[in-house]
């Protein structure tokens, strides 16, 4: 495919502050351009096609060009380019996706609001359940419990909620008010001979005494994803959430399930919390709402939370919280198409049919020298590289071996992400089989060249 890159001959292209991104070392490299997709597809200003191994950030579940999605676009766009839902007003699309995504949630969810990222829902989350607190009377009940390795966001606060290092360091994050808790990585934490029942069992009386030293009366809500994502793809051992979900009802403590990334899809189910049967009283979904296509999160509510904010707003006056672009007509829109094609192509049976596929081909890399483990739940995906696969000795970070091997995935036609030594794969849900091959073909190829750059740097 051919690209006409004469827009771009003219411009600066270092003029972009780009996120994630080691910035010094980019002024000299410079962006890799992407200009156009197709399916798993895209291609870049050269005209070179990769696999989109991570469904850019999770979220091109539909792929790329999916005509319905721009057409669901352009009619909104042409009736009402813009409207809010602030001062009691609304739009249809509004209304309907409301609607809709209340007979998909799991555990009776009651109401929705609408942001336009998974930070802001997660954000807002917070700041409702600190604010039916204040209704219940609850004014001490305010940290929130989250995990080591967990990502929730970059705002303010949710990059404090977020259990990675990078995104605190200098940052002046986390604030008080946030508790970690253990990351649930049978792999990488348990310990010698603890089965997987008794890590769980560890983990949970863990978070029982954090909840017991900070006091119960403080401790407002625990919020968790169904898998992590950024921290690394890390399913959770299986009795995990059936332990710790009576832990937090005990100690009256909400639970938010971030659906972020495993919403719509992603693990099999419409949503994570039905493939590990989460009861949560809030959830947030994004990415996967509208494929993508156009920016637009939202928060589901259960009835008693809802209550609760009527309660303050009758005290009030108000609900003083809202973003501009909210439930904005034209993403809605998007996103109300997008559940359709979700339910008219059956597109979670699909991801069924692939999951099977896609765990036997990424089984095969287990045999390599390098790859210490592999994760895999739905089309959600990681192989973890080691030092030593017996001892699961890890490389040392100065040795950017996972940046290393997905720079070698992407020479060879295959764009994903590296968290730590940890690689991604969360490929559009409307992968084939051959597809899934060809993208794993491309790991091996790509495991093989670091394994020969690395014993040529040994030699040296």
């Amino acid at each position: 495919m051919s690209i006409d890159n004469s827009s771009l001959s003219n411009i600066d292209i270092n003029t972009v502050v780009h996120p994630y991104t080691d910035l010094s070392s980019h002024q000299k490299k410079g962006p890799k351009i992407i200009t156009s997709g197709k399916g798993i597809y895209v291609y870049d200003d050269a005209g070179k096609e990769y696999i989109e191994g991570l469904s850019g950030l999770w979220c091109t579940t539909l792929g790329f060009q999916n005509q319905r999605l721009v057409n669901a676009a352009t009619r909104a766009m042409e009736q009402l380019p813009f409207y809010h839902c602030f001062g009691g007003k609304s739009h249809p699309n509004a209304i309907k996706l409301a609607e809709n995504l209340i007979d998909l949630a799991p555990n009776q969810m009651s109401k929705v609001f609408f942001a336009n990222s998974g930070s802001e829902a997660n954000d807002t989350a917070i700041k409702i359940v600190w604010h039916i607190n204040n209704a219940r009377g609850l004014h001490n009940k305010k940290k929130i419990i989250t995990r080591h390795k967990s990502y929730h966001g970059v705002t303010l606060f949710t990059s404090g909620l977020t259990g990675l290092p990078n995104n605190h360091r200098d940052f002046d994050v986390p604030f008080a008010r946030i508790m970690h808790t253990d990351c649930p990585h049978y792999y990488r934490y348990a310990l010698e001979d603890e089965t997987e029942d008794n890590f769980t069992n560890r983990l949970v009386a863990n978070l029982r005494a954090l909840i017991e030293k900070e006091g119960p009366d403080t401790i407002a809500a625990f919020i968790a994803e169904p898998v992590m994502g950024a921290g690394g793809v890390i399913p959770p051992p299986e009795s995990y959430f059936r332990k710790i979900q009576p832990l937090l009802k005990e100690y009256d403590i909400l639970f938010i399930a971030d659906e972020v990334i495993c919403g719509f899809g992603r693990t099999g189910n419409m949503f994570g919390s039905e493939t590990y049967d989460l009861k949560p009283d809030i959830i947030t979904v994004a990415k996967g709402l509208s494929s993508g296509y156009l920016p637009i999160s939202a928060l589901m509510l259960r009835e008693e939370v809802f209550d609760l904010l009527l309660y303050q707003s009758k005290e009030i006056g108000i609900f003083g919280h809202g973003f501009t672009y909210g439930g904005h007509p034209v993403s809605c829109a998007v996103a109300l198409e997008a559940l359709k094609i979700y339910e008219e192509t059956n597109l979670i049976n699909h991801v069924q049919k692939m999951s099977p596929i896609f765990e036997a081909e990424l089984r095969t890399l287990k045999t390599n020298p390098l790859v210490g483990e592999v994760r895999q739940i739905g089309m959600l995906g990681a192989i973890e590289i080691v030092k030593n696969k017996i001892t699961k000795e890890p490389f040392k970070t100065t040795d950017k071996i996972g940046p290393l091997l997905v720079e070698l995935m992407q020479k060879n036609g295959l764009i994903s992400r590296a968290m730590g030594d940890s690689i991604a794969f969360a490929p559009p849900l409307i992968i084939n089989e051959k597809q899934i091959q060809e993208m794993v073909l491309i790991v091996k190829r790509s495991i093989r060249e670091l394994y020969e750059l690395l014993e040529q740097r040994d030699k040296n």
